[in-house]
């Protein structure tokens, strides 16, 4: 029993995977994060009506 806690103490294979999978959950809540920023952005942009943008397409 010693040794089998021993071997997996020392095992270090599926670290590689834990911290891929949290450097790929990590990126993903940015990019969301980013993507609803952006959006709200856009959103002000065509709905301000002082907005140049705005002006040049109801022309």
């Amino acid at each position: 029993m010693k040794t089998l806690l021993q071997r997996f103490w020392e095992d270090k294979s599926g670290a590689t995977a834990i911290e891929y999978g949290l450097i790929v959950a990590v990126l993903s809540l940015v990019i969301v994060g980013g993507v609803g920023k952006a959006a709200d952005a856009i959103t002000w942009l065509f709905s301000d009506n002082s907005s140049k943008l705005v002006n040049a397409f109801a022309k």
